[in-house]
């Protein structure tokens, strides 16, 4: 990848948003970046499945399940299918699934926890539209950059 989120955070110190350190990696690409592409729900990973099925151009899909820790909203099979379709990442403010299969697919992916229950299907929920939890804001469109060291935003490509 070519960056470490400390060493941009370094490089600009009050220019960048850091996220609360809440997620725990589950994919088998630890460090990716893109932009940003959101998607808020509760429950229901249906707009979810919808976003990894269009072309991810190397975005980064950032999930806010409120912080649900009742069903995941992710897993092998959506993550294989974003792999596919070309994103670099999915951060889930909630849980994922299958997280032995997540290990092997070659996609970012950060989430609170794992969980074994399945979501609902109802096509409830937003996309692309700004998202607030772990202590900062994103913003469809802004660039995440993600590693073992946490997540960091900011206006525009660091590189």
């Amino acid at each position: 990848m070519g960056f470490k989120t400390t060493d941009l955070s370094d490089a600009h110190p009050g220019v960048v948003q850091i996220a609360e350190p809440l997620f725990r990696d589950f994919g088998r690409r630890i460090a990716f970046q893109g932009p940003i592409a959101t998607v808020k729900t509760h429950e229901d990973n249906s707009l979810v499945r919808a976003a990894l099925e269009e072309p991810g151009k190397g975005h980064v899909l950032v999930v806010d399940g409120g912080g649900s820790l009742r069903c995941a909203l992710l897993g092998d099979q959506l993550a294989a299918l974003g792999h596919r379709n070309g994103w670099s990442g999915v951060i889930v403010y909630g849980c994922v699934r299958d997280v032995a299969d997540l290990a092997q697919i070659e996609l970012g992916v950060k989430a609170l926890a794992p969980h074994p229950l399945k979501s609902e299907k109802r096509n409830s929920g937003q996309r692309d539209v700004v998202l607030r939890f772990a202590g900062v804001t994103f913003v469809p469109g802004q660039f995440l950059y993600a590693d073992a060291d946490g997540i960091l935003l900011s206006t525009g490509s660091l590189g």
